[in-house]
C-alpha cells in the first residue's frame, strides 16, 4: 500500500513526463507474456519511446494537473493502461503495428499528438501515416527549393545556348 506522499510523488512524476513529450499513446498490454512484454520494452527503448504501465486514477490526476488539454483521451482510462511517450507522432503506432503481426496486443486505446486526440484502435493506420514536424518541414523546403532549382537549371542551360547563339552570330558577321 502506498502512502499519500508516495502517490502524490508518482502523480507529480507523471505530470512532468506528460509535459516533456508531444506524443502520448494509451495502450492495453494486458495478457502479453513476459517475453513479448520485454521485446516491446526493448523496441520502445530503441525508438526513444518511454513505455510505462500506469494506474488510471493517477494518470487522470496527472492529466488534470498538466498544462495540456487531453480532452476525450481521459475517457479511455479504463481497464489496463500503459503509456507510450514519444516526440515523434507515428513512431509508437509503427511499433504497435509491428507487434500486432504476432500478437493481438498492444491495443490502441487512444493517442494525443500535439494537441489532437485520436480515440480507438481503428485509428492505428491513420496514426502510422502522420508525419512529424521535421518530415513536413523537409518536404516543404524541398518543394520551395524545387522551383528555384528549375529556374537556375534553365538559366544555366539557356545561358549556354544563348552564348552559343551569340558566338555563331558573331562568327557569321565576320
Amino acid at each position: 500500500m502506498r502512502t499519500r506522499e508516495q502517490k502524490a510523488q508518482l502523480i507529480e512524476e507523471l505530470t512532468q513526463k506528460l509535459s516533456e513529450y508531444e506524443v502520448v499513446y494509451l495502450v492495453d498490454i494486458l495478457g502479453l507474456d513476459a517475453q513479448t512484454t520485454s521485446d516491446l520494452r526493448r523496441a520502445c527503448y530503441g525508438s526513444d519511446i518511454k513505455l510505462q504501465v500506469v494506474k488510471n486514477t493517477m494518470l487522470q490526476q496527472a492529466m488534470d494537473k498538466s498544462d495540456k488539454d487531453f480532452g476525450e483521451l481521459k475517457e479511455v482510462l479504463t481497464g489496463n493502461s500503459a503509456l507510450m511517450l514519444s516526440n515523434v507522432g507515428n513512431q509508437p503506432a509503427k511499433i504497435i503495428k509491428a507487434f500486432r503481426k504476432r500478437s493481438e496486443k498492444p491495443v490502441l486505446k487512444g493517442a494525443w499528438i500535439e494537441e489532437s486526440v485520436y480515440i480507438g484502435d481503428n485509428q492505428l493506420n491513420a496514426l502510422i501515416n502522420i508525419k512529424s514536424k521535421e518530415e513536413l518541414l523537409g518536404e516543404l523546403i524541398g518543394l520551395l527549393q524545387s522551383p528555384a532549382k528549375n529556374v537556375i537549371s534553365a538559366l544555366k542551360s539557356g545561358g549556354g545556348k544563348l552564348a552559343g547563339i551569340l558566338k555563331t552570330l558573331s562568327e557569321k558577321s565576320e
